[in-house]
């Protein structure tokens, strides 16, 4: 796969919460040299502006997912308003778990009612899932609307991408959805194994470390 061609899957990102303005304003300039998709980025960075066609994604209920689906919702429509094009938030684990997917379900809409106009995708957390429960939510996802399954916030200790998780997820939303990997992607071995697991898009905070690995 040539340079250019990992690079604009690339949603390059910086999700710490002690991250500042000027932190902000070298990851777009960063992505922008490195011709990535998008820049990810916490909610209160908002709005941020980006040259040229290079995206902007927020996360949402990030990471914990255990907001009330109300304030899920709120802060991803803000969020829109302030200018997000894509919005990932985190699913409600605690539901997962109790396996209540039609609650799942129905938070998930919460969020996609409001942010008509953004994609959304949908981080399942998948090294804490079963492989049923993985499947479980991409089905919720799907149902309710949203645009791609995402594996990880890379900030659970029980681990980020896994090639199983994208490769179940790939195959449970066939091309009706996207799937994007994240999560202790560092190096352009690994990057690539997603991809050819089923990942469209790829969350890195290792962009320019795994794209110059690229033989």
């Amino acid at each position: 796969m040539k340079r250019e061609e990992l690079a604009k899957m690339i949603d390059h990102t910086l999700l710490k919460p002690e991250s500042t303005a000027a932190d902000v304003q070298a990851l777009i300039e960063e992505g922008a040299a490195l011709g990535t998709y998008s820049v990810c980025v916490s909610p209160n960075q908002l709005p941020i502006e980006t040259p040229g066609d290079l995206k902007v994604a927020v996360v949402c209920g990030f990471p914990s997912g255990a907001h009330m689906s109300e304030v899920k919702a709120a802060e991803a429509r803000q969020s829109v308003e302030l200018g997000a094009q894509e919005v990932d938030m985190v699913v409600n684990l605690k539901l997962v778990k109790e396996g209540k997917f039609d609650e799942v379900e129905a938070d998930i809409r919460a969020v996609r009612e409001a942010t008509e106009g953004a994609l959304l995708k949908v981080i399942i957390e998948s090294a804490l899932l079963t492989d049923e429960e993985i499947v479980a939510c991409c089905k919720a996802s799907e149902n309710a609307g949203a645009d791609y399954v995402k594996t990880s916030t890379g900030f659970h200790p029980a681990g980020g991408a896994s090639v199983h998780a994208v490769k179940l997820m790939r195959e449970t939303v066939g091309d009706r959805l996207g799937v994007k990997a994240s999560g202790g992607i560092r190096d352009a071995e690994t990057a690539l194994a997603m991809v050819e697991a089923g990942a469209s898009r790829l969350g890195l905070s290792s962009s320019r470390a795994v794209l110059d690995g690229l033989n």
